[in-house]
């Protein structure tokens, strides 16, 4: 399995910003990470596709939505409202599990990993 993300770039504070990650390979379950700058790396959303609802951090919720198109083998990550908090590199990971709702947050829990795309919002 492979993961491809791209999409990032430099936005203004309220713009939005779609996240792309091509997958190669069968997966069950998606998430999107991201490490700001001396900062741990933490969930952003993720999806167990064949089962259940996204998750999202509460940081996401309502401005942040996962979705997929198989058609295309890729994940999305639809981000709206960016502020400069959301600036961080983001990275895709995926498990060829089914990972149930309170693991999907765990990076532990993924197998395989994309590389990042780097977000930068100006306020």
């Amino acid at each position: 399995v492979q993961l491809q993300a791209s999409g990032g770039g430099l936005v203004q504070a309220g713009n939005s910003l779609k996240l792309s990650c091509a997958v190669s390979g069968r997966t069950v379950t998606t998430g999107w990470f991201r490490q700001a700058p001396g900062k741990e790396r933490e969930f952003v959303a993720g999806r167990r596709w064949n089962f259940g609802s996204a998750i999202y951090a509460d940081s996401a919720k309502g401005r942040f939505s996962i979705s997929r198109d198989n058609t295309k083998n890729t994940v999305y990550l639809q981000m709206n409202g960016l502020t400069s908090e959301d600036s961080a590199l983001y990275y895709c990971a995926a498990s060829q599990r089914g990972l149930i709702a309170s693991s999907i947050g765990r990076a532990e829990e993924y197998e395989y990993w994309g590389q990042g795309t780097q977000v930068t919002v100006s306020s």
